[in-house]
């Protein structure tokens, strides 16, 4: 089999240059498998404080809370739509689709979700997902408190605030170091993981 035709990062020396650890062996199955990976292991290889990162990530998006995981992955990939960021954008929608059963329904809302079928409480919270990714100086305590008042409770106002700070961080992280989207496949195959293990590579 042909390795895949992958992009590089624009760091060579990082993707050079992983750690021995859980993502350099992931790296290292895929390339000896001759299969697509994803490389935002190859940033997670480099060094080794990020474990901690994956570990953050997991609490983030898997710790039980009034907020589903399904959700906190649709604000993921939500933020990151935002940002233009394809790379979290697929991975993350692939991972709501899994988790709430319907990936068609992930798409229409980060295309058009004025007009999707989801709840208004919902599109009012991911506006405000939107208003904190675009234009942070203007989020107010109003906003906030119009949240509380359609019925979201401070545990998972908490939640998606720090899911959009998170992929914020993420999408950035990732688009200016080079990493590259993937197969359409290769993201469905790769939310599908991540529904299932989460973030945790040990």
């Amino acid at each position: 089999m042909t390795p895949p035709d992958m992009a590089q990062l624009h760091l060579p020396g990082v993707e050079s240059s992983a750690r021995p650890g859980p993502y350099r062996a992931l790296i290292e199955n895929a390339k000896g498998r001759h299969v697509e990976y994803s490389k935002i292991w190859d940033l997670f290889a480099f060094q080794d404080f990020t474990t901690h990162m994956g570990r953050f990530t997991h609490g983030v998006l898997r710790e039980p809370a009034s907020i589903s995981p399904g959700f906190r992955e649709l604000i993921a990939a939500y933020t990151s739509f935002q940002n233009d960021c394809g790379f979290c954008t697929k991975a993350h929608a692939a991972a709501a689709g899994e988790l709430l059963g319907n990936h068609e329904l992930v798409w229409e809302v980060l295309r058009h979700l004025d007009e999707s079928p989801i709840d208004e409480k919902e599109k009012l919270l991911l506006r405000f997902v939107g208003k904190v990714t675009r234009d942070i100086p203007a989020v107010r305590a109003a906003d906030v408190h119009a949240l509380q008042a359609a019925g979201w409770d401070d545990e998972a106002i908490y939640y998606a605030i720090t899911t959009c700070a998170l992929f914020n961080f993420y999408n950035r992280w990732i688009t200016a170091t080079g990493v590259p989207e993937m197969s359409d496949q290769a993201h469905r195959q790769q939310g599908q993981t991540l529904a299932s293990r989460g973030y945790i590579r040990d």
